[in-house]
């Protein structure tokens, strides 16, 4: 058997820079990071709004984020948990509920610079069918409904 050198010495410790705590963790790709909320420069401190969603095993959360020199600051954010609230009675963690929570962070954003006056949906219209524009099928000789 040979000899092996021993690589880790303590002059490799005393050199080792160690990774950014969120790097380390697995939550953070920061190259990725850096070029999703790079802005232009002819753009003048104009923050760039993202929509950052995240699923766990019983919630998902939907926030809308600009960068900062301090960090990231979180505009609104909007839970699954919050979707009974809105009329949603089951299934806090499929595709539905992402989309339906995205939906009330959306609409928490608009409310906060004053795009709309409140939660509430706008009713529907109703409109009346009319028996003459309804056109017959040739074949069949009834209308199509």
């Amino acid at each position: 058997m040979g000899f092996v050198k021993v690589v880790k010495n303590k002059a490799y410790f005393k050199r080792y820079q160690v990774k950014f705590r969120r790097r380390r963790e697995g939550k953070t790709d920061y190259c990725a990071h850096k070029r999703l909320v790079i802005q232009d420069k002819n753009k003048y401190n104009t923050p760039k709004y993202r929509m950052i969603v995240r699923v766990t095993n019983r919630d998902i959360i939907c926030q809308t984020a600009y960068a900062c020199i301090e960090g990231d600051m979180i505009v609104c954010a909007a839970y699954a948990h919050e979707l009974p609230k809105y009329g949603g009675k089951v299934g806090l963690t499929n595709y539905a509920a992402a989309y339906r929570t995205s939906l009330i962070c959306i609409r928490k954003l608009m409310l906060q610079y004053e795009r709309i006056q409140s939660m509430k949906r706008s009713p529907r219209k109703k409109f009346k069918r009319r028996g003459g524009t309804v056109p017959k099928c040739p074949l069949l000789g009834r209308r199509i409904q």
